[in-house]
């Protein structure tokens, strides 16, 4: 049976109430032969011990029994087969169900996430397998034995529970033949769509884990950025659908409807840096991907302080939660025009010029002449208010102050003259262009910086890096801004040759190119890129089998900072050992979890970890270029923590140290090498 009647039954997905399936044991009898149910099944989190997911019920009615239940623990059990064996509950059957036979998984069955189930029922044997696992087996007396027994009252139906348990059913099949439930497992799993949380951006999360997203009107809000992903259960990519979003009121999931004296949608999507309605531009799914840049015009003060969410919906097919996602709840803010105080902000270490060609792998731009490299950040409460500025570059300017009602920190002074003599004190950012890169997100600070760095100096760069570090009171914002030149240079070099001018290239040109200045970049290091680390990029970039510009854009801003820091003198030795790979590097975060799995649903032992660099984290992210450790912890989960490799810590640091200082790990007292999967 390819597929149980009813809704769904056309995409193989079906509601738990619609399910039916009829059930001939009669053709098992004699010969020790028998039959194979399996099916894919997603329970919510709302199921709880107690719920029936199928019921069993002799053909002409009768009173219903269990014949797949949830038990103590939300342990999957399965019960003999009703008229076949003679162990079958019986009406008078309740829950817990431990005075009758059952086989009873022994881990807790996962809610909100699919998993496949396998049924194998001959006379006198019954197994249930989850995932493709043997998870219990019993033994059991066949009523044909047995002298009263009917042979014409053996038709059993399998009816899906009409309880308030929300559950579906995908792919269920029925077979008359043993040992194919490894076949049925691996053929056209079941999809899911989920968020990626580790990607957003422009969003502040509240202590009580509300975001704060600044909208209203246009010339105040700001983009935000979120990831979905749609796989199926193996974790490999869906391919030809469309993810639209919209947004909703958090408490009853219904739209957010636009006001009367509102001429825009309430969510705006940016598509080539022009903004639509979100919900008349769905997106693609690349690679299992799709990235929305997203707006919001409707203040939550507006509509009765109420609270938001970004629903995420699979264009073109039936609602299902599985299809479906939603964000945290989201308070949308219109943005505080008052001056920001600094606070206690802690003063840093300035950049010099020689940390700007150990970022660079040594090769740094030319030395301008300061007499000791090292510039000196001025308290901010001493800015001279009249002090002349420039700006360097068109661009750059258009992109920090393009709020035509800027606040007070974007306004600039208007008396200033653009004529400066030699004896002017002339600053090349100002500070409101300093404090407006604070407060940006990534995607305004990458627009800023290929604006402006090509036309500044490594000077510049350096001071600008020490008052956005001081400020914003990050390091890491630092270094970011340091390889902004060269990335940009090079990239554009290696643009040039692969495009041959044209504005598309095919990837298989660009692949050996890239190759090459990666190695480059590395050097000392002789392990390159592989087939595999390629289509990860290709992922990252979003393309097919040829590349434009953008993609290539987006894709040379992961990896250049990954680049430069695998150069660094102890990340590059442990890249190059591949004795006992210690930097997995260029892999996804599902393709990291899964290998960190024994089985799909079982974990390898505590401590056992992957070390990735984050495939969401992109130039001028300050986390970019970062390593990730994946590792499973003494709760039996899968934990993810970033790791500090800032330049001091790549030259004189020790990555084991460095990973045992993680509070979890040192806790578990070792650090595990990575499983054989991960070491070819």
């Amino acid at each position: 049976m390819a597929a149980p009647p009813g809704r769904g039954g056309a995409d193989g997905y079906c509601d738990l109430p619609d399910v039916r399936l009829e059930l001939d044991p009669g053709k098992v009898r004699g010969g020790g032969g028998g039959f194979t149910v399996c099916f894919w099944l997603y329970l919510s989190s709302s199921a709880r011990p107690s719920s029936v997911i199928l019921h069993q019920v002799a053909e002409g009615g009768g009173d219903k029994v269990p014949f797949l239940a949830l038990g103590e623990g939300n342990k999957l059990i399965l019960f003999p087969l009703l008229g076949f064996h003679r162990e079958a509950p019986t009406p008078d059957s309740s829950y817990p169900w431990t005075d009758i036979t059952n086989l009873t998984e022994v881990n807790e069955c996962p809610l909100d996430n699919w998993f496949h189930v396998g049924c194998e029922v001959t006379e006198n044997i019954m197994r249930l397998h989850i995932d493709c696992d043997l998870v219990a087996e019993t033994h059991l007396h066949s009523l044909y034995n047995e002298p009263d027994y009917q042979d014409d009252a053996n038709q059993i139906n399998l009816l899906g529970s009409k309880d308030k348990l929300e559950g579906y059913v995908y792919n269920m099949e029925l077979s008359c033949m043993l040992g194919n439930i490894q076949q049925q497992f691996a053929k056209n799993p079941p999809f899911k769509l989920s968020i990626d949380y580790s990607c957003s951006d422009g969003i502040e999360e509240g202590d009580d884990g509300i975001w704060n997203i600044v909208g209203g009107k246009a010339s105040c809000r700001r983009n935000f950025i979120l990831e979905v992903i749609l796989v199926d259960a193996f974790g490999e990519a869906a391919k030809d659908r469309e993810i639209v979003a919209s947004l909703v009121y958090a408490d009853n999931g219904a739209l957010v409807e636009k006001s009367r004296d509102d001429s825009e949608p309430p969510l705006l999507i940016s598509c080539d840096g022009i903004e639509y309605p979100a919900v008349s531009r769905p997106l693609p799914i690349i690679r299992g991907r799709a990235l929305f840049k997203l707006k919001i015009s409707q203040l939550s003060s507006k509509c009765d302080n109420k609270l938001f969410r970004i629903f995420f919906s699979t264009l073109g097919m039936k609602r299902y939660p599985f299809l479906e996602a939603y964000s945290k709840p989201i308070r949308c803010i219109s943005r505080n025009r008052t001056s920001r105080p600094l606070g206690s902000a802690k003063r840093i270490g300035s950049a010099s010029m020689d940390d700007i060609q150990s970022i660079n792998n040594c090769e740094g731009f030319g030395h301008s002449g300061k007499a000791n490299g090292r510039l000196q950040t001025h308290d901010p409460s001493s800015v001279n208010k009249h002090a002349k500025k420039m700006v360097l570059d068109k661009g750059a300017q258009d992109v920090m102050v393009s709020d035509s009602t800027a606040s007070d920190y974007d306004s600039m002074d208007a008396g200033s003259s653009w004529s400066l003599s030699d004896g002017d004190d002339v600053e090349s950012f100002s500070d409101a262009e300093i404090f407006r890169y604070c407060l940006d997100g990534t995607h305004e600070r990458s627009k800023f910086l290929r604006a402006a760095a090509p036309s500044v100096n490594e000077d510049d760069l350096i001071k600008l890096a020490n008052q956005v570090s001081l400020y914003s009171g990050c390091t890491h914002h630092r270094n970011q801004i340091l390889i902004s030149k060269q990335l940009l240079q090079e990239g554009a070099d290696i643009w040039s040759i692969i495009s041959k001018n044209n504005e598309r290239a095919l990837w298989s040109s660009a692949v050996p190119e890239m190759k090459a200045k990666f190695l480059e970049i590395v050097h000392p290091s002789n392990r390159g890129l592989s087939e595999q680390d390629f289509e990860v990029l290709r992922g990252i970039a979003g393309c097919g089998d040829d590349i434009g510009r953008d993609e290539f854009d987006k894709l040379w801003s992961w990896l250049y900072p990954v680049a430069i820091a695998l150069s660094k003198d102890k990340i590059n030795r442990l890249w190059d050992f591949t004795a006992h790979r210690w930097i997995e590097g260029l892999i996804t975060l599902q393709e990291t979890e899964n290998a960190l799995r024994s089985s799909r649903d079982r974990l390898m032992k505590p401590g056992t970890f992957v070390l990735r660099f984050p495939t969401t984290r992109s130039w001028p992210h300050p986390d970019a270029g970062s390593l990730v450790v994946t590792y499973v912890g003494s709760d039996n989960s899968i934990h993810h923590r970033l790791l500090s490799l800032d330049v001091s810590d790549a030259k004189s640091g020790n990555l084991e140290d460095l990973l045992l200082k993680e509070p979890e790990l040192s806790q578990l007292g070792r650090v595990d090498r990575l499983p054989s999967s991960m070491q070819s």
